[in-house]
């Protein structure tokens, strides 16, 4: 049957679902935006101007780290730049905490997952529907079948090939198939790596070699089949040729989201953090001109009372 994923427990298993180049990205973002924020709301609010950068900066932090994780903190934003830089953030959290727990849901269900059965006994008793049970017509499996499982009802998944076989068990077609224990053996180790062997061998005492009927070296042959297994020579090239491994034990494959999947949501959010700027720099200017026409006026009605 399908292979199960073998999955250790880890207790930093929580942040598996990002690479670290990624957390650190997070985190370089968390700071970077922390010190826009104190740049553009430090000078709108004339309290926050009377606090030390130190603290302004912690609450700054703070601030993007509670909008990131999806339940923002307490500090108002005043200005239209920040308000701004604010949706940047949100846009951020949606896409960073749905990725974080559809990632981590998906490998604590893999974590979880087992076999569904464990020997043959399993699919007699009906563990695994019988149409999801792949059987090659034509050979010993069948037979078996109908011998020992469900006498005479041929209601299994028929197969024609052994590629048909182990490609309808990959795709998920079937559940499981009733294979030669040496074939089997051999095509889990060194073919199909995402397939492994349940249970213990059955019906060991049968040895299938097609031959015609009524062969006359037929007798000869089941002697010296015989001969060889009491001699452990089968044992030998069992060993020699079946049992040799290809595939490795684990399937355990990275599904760590990474930097090259989220780099546009990045790069979307690195240009509000200009627009930001760019408003923060445009509000400066029409302040300025303000100041400086004002300043202007004063001027020219001090030069006119002076005229006077």
């Amino acid at each position: 049957m399908r292979k199960t994923p073998n999955v250790r427990f880890d207790p930093l298993a929580f942040l598996k679902p990002f690479t670290l180049s990624l957390w650190l990205l997070i985190l370089s973002t968390i700071i970077m935006t922390g010190i826009l924020i104190c740049l553009l709301e430090r000078e709108k609010d004339q309290k926050r101007r009377k606090q030390s950068i130190m603290n302004l900066y912690a609450m700054a932090v703070w601030y993007t780290f509670g909008n990131i994780i999806g339940f923002g903190a307490d500090f108002n934003i005043r200005t239209a730049s920040g308000h701004l830089l604010t949706a940047g953030l949100y846009l951020l959290c949606l896409v960073l905490v749905a990725s974080y727990t559809a990632n981590l849901t998906s490998d604590l269900t893999v974590a979880k997952s087992k076999n569904v059965i464990s020997g043959i006994d399993d699919i007699k008793s009906g563990k695994i529907p019988f149409n999801r049970i792949g059987i090659f017509i034509g050979t010993a499996s069948e037979e078996f079948y109908l011998r020992e499982i469900y006498s005479d009802n041929r209601n299994f998944y028929p197969l024609k090939s052994r590629k048909e076989m182990y490609d309808s068990l990959v795709n998920n077609l079937i559940d499981v198939i009733i294979n030669d224990a040496g074939v089997a053996e051999y095509m889990t180790n060194n073919i199909y790596c995402n397939a492994t062997l349940i249970g213990e061998d059955f019906d060991t005492s049968v040895f299938s070699i097609i031959t015609p009927k009524q062969w006359l070296y037929g007798q000869d042959l089941d002697v010296h089949i015989l001969s060889l297994k009491e001699s452990g020579v089968l044992d030998d090239l069992r060993r020699t040729w079946f049992q040799v491994k290809k595939c490795s034990d684990s399937l355990v494959t990275s599904t760590a989201i990474g930097i090259e999947s989220l780099i546009g949501l990045f790069i979307i959010f690195g240009a509000i953090c200009i627009l930001s700027l760019s408003l923060f720099a445009w509000e400066k200017r029409k302040i300025f001109f303000e100041k400086s026409k004002k300043l202007d006026d004063q001027i020219k009605s001090i030069s006119d009372i002076s005229h006077y």
